[in-house]
C-alpha cells in the first residue's frame, strides 16, 4: 500500500504548485480557519469553509483601512481585542439582514388569531404584555408586529405592550431605530392601506409614523449574551436567526431564550427550523415554528 500511495504523489508531483505559492495557500487557509472559530464564538455562526473567497472579497475594504494584509492578521487584531469597532465593521459586513414586511405572514395572523388572545386571558390580571423580537435585522418584524398589535388597539386598551427588538448589528439596528425605509423596501410585504397609515413621505423614501414607533424600543444585543437583565417575557421571536448557528452553540442560545420565557410564553422559529436536542424542553404550539416550553419537572428526592 505505501508503494502504491508513493507513486501516486510522484505522478502528481508536476501537478503541484511551486513550494512558494502552496505556502502561501496554506497561510491563507489558517487564517480563514482561524476566522471561522472567531466567529463562532462571537456569533455563533461561522461562514461556511467554502466561502473563503465571499469573506476575503467582502472584507477587502475594512483590511485596508485597518492596514491589515490578511485574515491571519485580522483574526489576530481581533483576539488582541484593540478595537470594538473593528469587530463592529467585520460583524455589519458578514450580517445577513435579509427581511421583510409582515415575512411569512401566517405567523403574524395566528399571533393576532391565537397567541394573543390566549396571553391576554392569562395576563389578564396584571394587563401588561412583554414581547421580544431578537435578531430583528433593519426592523421590518417589529415593525410589522407592532402594526399588529396597533390594529387591535382597542381590546388592548388600558394594557401596557412592551416590544423589545434586539439585533448583533449596530448598524442594522440604527437603521431599525430611524424606521426610514425604500420604495423597494416597503413594497415587499407592505399593502396599500398599511402603508398609507402608519408611513409618510421622507424625502425618497419612507418612514413610520411616530405613532407605530413609539411601540417599539431598540437595543443591541448579541444572542450569545446572557437576556438576563431584560427581564421575562411573554412571547420571543427569533425567526430564522439560529439557522446557522453551531449546534452547541444553537442549544446554549435556546437554553438562554426559554430562561428568559414566560412558563407559559409563545416562542417564535422560523418554520423550516428545528430545535434539536432541545425539543424535549418545548411542545410545539399550533402554527409551524411556534413553540411553547414543556412543564418543568422537578427533580425526584432520593427516599433514605
Amino acid at each position: 500500500m505505501r508503494s502504491a500511495v508513493f507513486s501516486e504523489v510522484a505522478s502528481n508531483a508536476s501537478r503541484l504548485p511551486p513550494a512558494g505559492v502552496a505556502s502561501q495557500g496554506l497561510h491563507a487557509g489558517l487564517g480563514y480557519a482561524r476566522f471561522r472559530s472567531q466567529m463562532a464564538a462571537l456569533t455563533g455562526a461561522a461562514p461556511a469553509p467554502d466561502r473563503q473567497y465571499f469573506v476575503e472579497s467582502r472584507l477587502a475594504p475594512i483590511l485596508r483601512a485597518h492596514n491589515l494584509a490578511d485574515l491571519l492578521e485580522l483574526a489576530s487584531a481581533i483576539d488582541a481585542r484593540e478595537s470594538q469597532a473593528l469587530v463592529d465593521e467585520v460583524i455589519d459586513a458578514l450580517i445577513d439582514n435579509e427581511t421583510s414586511f409582515f415575512r411569512d405572514h401566517v405567523v403574524f395572523e395566528e399571533f393576532v388569531g391565537r397567541v394573543l388572545p390566549e396571553l391576554m386571558k392569562a395576563r389578564s390580571e396584571v394587563r401588561r404584555l412583554r414581547i421580544w423580537c431578537a435578531a430583528v435585522s433593519t426592523g421590518q418584524e417589529a415593525y410589522s408586529l407592532a402594526m399588529a398589535l396597533d390594529h387591535e388597539a382597542r381590546a388592548l386598551r388600558g394594557w401596557t405592550v412592551e416590544v423589545l427588538a434586539t439585533d448583533i448589528s449596530g448598524a442594522a439596528i440604527e437603521a431599525a431605530r430611524s424606521g426610514v425605509y425604500s420604495q423597494f423596501e416597503v413594497q415587499r410585504g407592505l399593502s396599500t392601506s398599511r402603508l398609507l397609515r402608519y408611513f409618510h413621505r421622507h424625502e425618497d423614501n419612507w418612514r413610520v409614523n411616530e405613532h407605530l414607533r413609539a411601540w417599539v424600543s431598540f437595543e443591541r444585543f448579541n444572542l450569545m449574551s446572557d437576556p438576563g437583565d431584560f427581564g421575562t417575557f411573554d412571547a420571543i421571536f427569533c425567526r430564522n436567526a439560529l439557522l446557522r448557528f453551531e449546534p452547541r452553540r444553537k442549544q446554549e442560545t435556546l437554553a438562554r431564550l426559554g430562561r428568559a420565557l414566560a412558563p407559559d410564553g409563545f416562542l417564535f422559529l422560523g418554520a423550516s427550523e428545528s430545535l434539536g436536542e432541545d425539543c424535549e424542553n418545548y411542545a410545539a404550539a399550533s402554527g409551524d415554528g411556534i413553540w411553547r416550553p414543556r412543564a418543568r419537572r422537578r427533580p425526584r428526592l432520593a427516599l433514605v
